[in-house]
């Protein structure tokens, strides 16, 4: 059997990702530099096998463009997931997430790391 283990992205400032992240529920496991030089900091959900590789390479420029990709979590209670981010200074959109979820409509909602990389949160 195939597995996918885990998803490389490339950012500007590891602590200010690494910092985003854990608000999200990530845990930082190991940090080390690659034999070509960048600095890497490996970040998993608990009780999830696929983990998310942060590289850092300070001759690297990190322009993210928008709507370029995204990864998703899924939480069994978005509301008060999404409460306890905005609380740790994380902002929320669409801006009018709170209405949206008494319609009656899929709950979702979106956040955007440091260097623009979307992360979708969803209702499970």
């Amino acid at each position: 059997m195939i597995k996918f283990l885990h998803t490389r992205i490339r950012v500007s400032n590891p602590d200010a990702s690494i910092e985003f992240y854990e608000k999200l529920g990530f845990e930082l496991g190991e940090r080390k530099t690659s034999p070509q030089g960048n600095k890497l900091a490996f970040l998993h959900l608990p009780g999830n096998d696929h983990f998310l590789e942060l590289t850092y390479s300070p001759d690297y420029n990190v322009d993210v463009p928008e709507d370029l990709m995204h990864t998703a979590v899924g939480v069994e209670d978005i509301v008060k997931y999404c409460d306890e981010l905005e609380t740790g200074g994380i902002e929320i959109w669409p801006s009018e997430w709170r209405k949206k979820f008494t319609s009656g409509e899929r709950k979702m909602a979106f956040v955007t790391d440091p260097d623009g990389y979307e992360v979708e949160i969803l209702e499970r």
